[in-house]
């Protein structure tokens, strides 16, 4: 048939791989590549997704049963994705925390399903410790770990690179270049897992996690079907001793070995172009920074640099970067975060006494903060091969951008509550420890009520560190409800059992509001739209030991202020737990309005809330009916009763 001829053409153009072939697999591998094409023609369809939606059309297609995560940008999408598009035989859910997840999925991979776990890189420092010791276990069902990281970095902690957790824990690593890639890649990472018993890291960054591009996608009667065969028990394999992790370490080592040589031989790791013969320089890359590297070079001359390209930064695919070394003189690698391609190629070259200059981050001539660009990429390039920079026309100078600080939202109750401590505790000496969440906002000026911010759950052992040094000082941590339930309740637990004085204020909007409103435990509802028993937050308290406990609705402003100070006076572990919707969720109520003939321009409205919502026009304060909510703080505390109309909170 033309389609039989057509598989054999493709076939044909392959066979330059066949010399490969011994050591792969996997149906994804080069032999089998033009099988994957001619599919591809024949069972998949276009669609325009976001980096993080394909990933999750991967996921569903390699045939998964579980997906489990927590929220985070840039990973978010994934699983929300994975809700929309799965079948009934797919559980997902939002854990309370990386840690909860990934051992969810671990057992559902000891019963024989393939799993997905979604976060960010930060993420995985709460996932860490089950996921170092899940290496030496193994798993049974492919499990895929997306780690999704944030170079910049645009909504994170830190900076730090996922590569070096995966040498750090011995895992392989997948790191997607473009939308497309990921969508075929993680279905290669699940089958590696499978194959190998182990977990498998997957690292998109934020580019490739929010880029969109049309993909080729299979159609849904082409996913892959999976039936869990069950948990068997075994002691000598699920339970983990010091004799099994030493036995098992040997293993690791091992199949890694294997697994670089594999990689060699991995069709996603290639050199460009094919055969090209009197090369003296190179580029390695790897991620979005390849991407970004092959646009740059289009329209270079023919004596363009060797390409190498690196999906799968550990283990290392040692064998083909020594062929793409083979007669270099000198090699700049781009990458996104750490000079992981670099140092494997400085070692190489040390091994096995190799005379080629590696450039990079090491050698000073790439910035080591920062995510790359294509235009940071271009000019590298260009300097390396000693190019001018192209001639542009000349422009006059841009105006100058205005600064748009990120704030809380006009309406946001995190405001109110902020503003009521800070009124209760003005004169008295204090801290305010904050925590990861839209209320990290607190700290902008004029509300300036976040001294402290660390990670998730960190800020209620900040203060009572601080409380230990400083027993005169009133102590304060400010935590949201989806964090409460994430990583607080530790903290708690450790303040009350080691006699603590401090006051946990619990900002409770009904959601988790900074990555989108996913739900949580105190919602009520599943990521699968379930209707659950909520965990009530004042319960949770109680059986913790905390006695005193408040619940205020913030924008009832002197009621919150009297609470805060009675709470505030009193010793021990308290906690006041302020109770307001989301201002994104709720409808929207009537904006205010200023009455011009008693305001008295005194701006406190502007000088103290700092809301959005109220500008400056002329030279006199307005309210922006476009964004009021009608909350009703501004009206609270305007001296002459100037701001006007129906409140939302009346």
């Amino acid at each position: 048939s033309m389609q039989g001829r057509r598989f054999v053409l493709a076939i044909s153009r392959d066979m330059r791989h066949f010399r490969l072939a011994r050591m792969v697999s996997l149906p994804s591998y080069p032999v089998l590549e033009a099988a994957r094409r001619f599919r591809r023609e024949v069972d998949m369809h276009k669609e325009f997704l976001m980096g993080n939606a394909a990933i999750a059309c991967g996921a569903l297609a390699a045939g998964i049963d579980l997906a489990a995560g927590y929220p985070g940008t840039p990973s978010t999408e994934t699983l929300e994705n994975v809700i929309k598009r799965r079948t009934d035989k797919v559980y997902v859910e939002w854990s309370v925390n990386e840690k909860a997840a990934l051992e969810l999925a671990a057992g559902a991979s000891y019963a024989g399903a393939r799993v997905l776990v979604t976060m960010k890189q930060v993420g995985l420092n709460v996932a860490s410790d089950p996921l170092m010791s899940l290496e030496y276990i193994g798993v049974k069902g492919g499990m895929v770990v997306m780690v999704a990281d944030d170079p910049g970095p645009f909504s994170s902690q830190t900076e730090q690179d996922t590569r070096h957790f995966s040498r750090f824990s011995k895992l392989p690593c997948f790191d997607p270049s473009s939308v497309q890639e990921a969508y075929d890649m993680i279905q290669d990472a699940f089958a590696l897992s499978e194959k190998y018993g182990t977990p498998v890291l997957f690292r998109p960054t934020t580019r490739v996690c929010h880029a969109y591009a049309s993909i080729d996608v299979k159609d849904a009667d082409e996913w892959a079907v999976h039936a869990p065969d069950g948990f068997v028990r075994d002691s000598s394999r699920w339970v983990i001793f010091p004799r099994l992790s030493h036995d098992a370490h040997n293993r690791i080592e091992e199949r890694n070995i294997a697994l670089a040589a594999e990689f060699s031989a991995y069709e996603r790791n290639r050199i460009f172009p094919e055969g090209f013969e009197g090369c003296r320089t190179g580029i390695a890359s790897g991620g979005v920074s390849f991407a970004y590297a092959l646009e740059a070079l289009k329209g270079f001359p023919d004596q363009a640099p060797r390409l190498f390209k690196v999906a799968t930064p550990y283990p290392f695919p040692e064998q083909l970067a020594l062929e793409f070394l083979s007669g270099l003189d000198s090699v700049l690698c781009l990458e996104e975060l750490d000079p992981v391609i670099e140092r494997e190629l400085v070692y190489l070259c040390g091994k096995h006494h190799l005379d080629v200059k590696i450039y990079g981050k090491l050698s000073g001539d790439r910035e080591f903060a920062g995510e790359n660009t294509p235009d940071s990429i271009g000019q590298g390039i260009r300097r390396f091969l000693g190019m001018p920079e192209p001639s542009a026309l000349v422009l006059p100078p841009p105006p100058a951008l205005p600064a748009r600080p990120p704030v809380l939202c006009a309406g946001c109750p995190h405001r109110a509550s902020f503003y009521a401590v800070k009124r209760a505790m003005k004169g008295r000496k204090s801290i305010f420890c904050g925590d990861i969440g839209c209320y990290t906002l607190g700290n902008a000026m004029p509300l300036d009520m976040c001294d402290t911010c660390l990670c998730m759950g960190a800020g209620i052992n900040i203060a009572q560190g601080v409380g230990k040094v400083e027993p005169d000082r009133a102590c304060f941590a400010f935590v949201g409800d989806s964090t409460f339930f994430a990583s607080a309740i530790t903290g708690i637990v450790n303040a009350v059992y080691n006699g603590a004085d401090l006051t946990v204020v619990i900002l409770d909007n009904s959601t988790t509001a900074m990555t989108g409103h996913q739900p949580h435990p105190g919602t009520g509802r599943t990521a699968m739209g379930q209707i659950t028993d909520k965990v009530d937050i004042a319960a949770v308290l109680r059986g913790i030991g905390v006695s005193t406990i408040a619940r205020e609705d913030p924008f009832d402003l002197e009621a919150s202020i009297a609470r805060i100070r009675e709470l505030a006076a009193k010793p021990g572990v308290k906690a006041m737990i302020f109770t307001s919707p989301c201002a994104a969720i709720i409808p929207r109520g009537k904006p205010l309005h200023i009455d011009r003939q008693s305001c008295v321009s005194c701006k406190r409205c502007i000088s103290e809330l700092g809301c959005p919502a109220i500008v400056l026009k002329d030279g006199s304060v307005c309210i922006d009916e476009g964004l009021c909510t009608g909350c009703g703080l501004c009206a609270r505390i305007c001296p002459t009763s100037s701001i006007r109309g129906e409140s939302s909170h009346d």
